[in-house]
C-alpha cells in the first residue's frame, strides 16, 4: 500500500548531471557544425552524460515506486507533471514549424518580389525565383535534390504508425493481466521504434552522400535537418524509455490498476507519432 503522507524525495543530484550534459552536448553540436574538430567528441561525452541520467534518474524513481512510496496525490502529480512536459513539447515542434511556414509562406515570396519586397528583389537578387524548395538568393545552399516523400518516408510513417498500434494493444493486454502479450507487443513497439531509426539513418547518409542535401543547403536543408534531426533525437529517448518500460514489465513492476509508469511512456510514444505525421505532411509532401 501506498503511503498517507505526501512523499517528498530527497535533494536529487540527476538535474545537475542533466544540465552537464546538456551544456557539453551544446558545445559540442556548435563547434562540430562549425567543422570543429573537438565536436564530435564532445557531442559523444554530453550524449553519455544525458544517457547516464536518465538511466540514473530513471532507476531512482522505480525504487522509490517499488517501495510504496507514493499515493494518489504524488500520482496525480506525476500526471500533471507529464501533462505540461507534453506541452512544452509541442511548443518546442510548434517553433520550428512556424519558422518552416514563415520561410515559405513569407520570406521567400518575399525575396521574390512579392509585396514588400519588390525592392529588394529588384536591386539585390533580380533572378531569384520564388519557388519552394529553394537554396535561397544567388543559389548560396548549393544544388540539391529533396527526399520523395512516397519514398522512405512513407515507409517510416507507416513503421511509427504501426508502433503505435502495437503500444495500443501491449496497453490493452497490461490492463487485462496478460503478462507474456504485454511483453510482445512491448517488444515489437521497440523493434519497431529502432527499424525507423535505422531508415532514417539510411536516409540521412543518401541525402548528404548523393543528393547533395545537407544543413547548409539554404533554407530548406535547415529546417529539414532541424525538424527531422529532433524528431530523431525525440525517437531515441523514446526507444530507451520503452526499453526500460519493457525490461520492467519483464520484472512485473506493472498492475492492472497501478502503472502510470507505463502510461507515460505511451503518451510521450504518441506524441511522437502524432509530430511524426506533421512532418511528413508539410516537410515531405507538401
Amino acid at each position: 500500500m501506498a503511503q498517507s503522507s505526501y512523499f517528498v524525495p530527497p535533494t536529487a543530484k540527476w538535474p545537475i548531471v542533466g544540465s552537464v550534459g546538456m551544456f557539453v552536448l551544446m558545445i559540442g553540436a556548435a563547434n562540430w557544425l562549425n567543422q570543429g574538430s573537438i565536436g564530435p567528441w564532445l557531442l559523444t561525452i554530453g550524449a553519455g552524460i544525458i544517457i547516464l541520467m536518465i538511466f540514473g534518474w530513471f532507476s531512482e524513481v522505480i525504487r522509490e515506486s517499488r517501495a510504496s512510496l507514493y499515493n494518489a496525490a504524488v500520482d496525480a502529480s506525476f500526471r500533471q507533471g507529464m501533462i505540461w512536459f507534453i506541452f512544452s513539447e509541442i511548443m518546442f515542434f510548434g517553433a520550428f514549424f512556424g519558422a518552416l511556414f514563415y520561410a515559405r509562406m513569407f520570406a521567400v515570396p518575399w525575396l521574390g518580389g512579392e509585396g514588400t519586397g519588390a525592392m529588394t528583389n529588384q536591386f539585390l537578387w533580380p533572378q531569384f525565383e520564388a519557388t519552394w524548395p529553394t537554396h535561397g538568393p544567388a543559389e548560396l545552399g548549393g544544388d540539391f535534390q529533396t527526399i520523395p516523400g512516397l519514398g522512405l518516408p512513407l515507409i517510416n510513417t507507416l513503421i511509427l504508425l504501426t508502433s503505435g498500434v502495437t503500444i495500443t494493444i501491449a496497453h490493452w493486454a497490461l490492463k487485462k493481466g496478460q503478462r507474456t502479450a504485454l511483453l510482445l507487443w512491448m517488444i515489437a513497439t521497440v523493434a519497431l521504434a529502432c527499424l525507423f531509426l535505422v531508415i532514417q539513418s539510411y536516409e540521412y547518409v543518401h541525402a548528404y552522400q548523393d543528393l547533395g542535401l545537407t544543413l547548409g543547403s539554404g533554407i530548406y536543408g535547415s529546417t529539414f535537418f532541424m525538424l527531422t534531426g529532433f524528431h530523431g533525437l525525440h525517437v531515441v529517448i523514446g526507444t530507451i524509455i520503452l526499453i526500460v518500460i519493457t525490461i520492467r514489465c519483464a520484472f512485473g513492476h506493472f498492475s492492472k490498476k497501478d502503472h502510470f509508469g507505463w502510461e507515460a511512456a505511451a503518451w510521450y510514444w504518441h506524441f511522437v507519432d502524432v509530430v511524426w505525421l506533421g512532418l511528413f505532411l508539410f516537410v515531405y509532401v507538401v
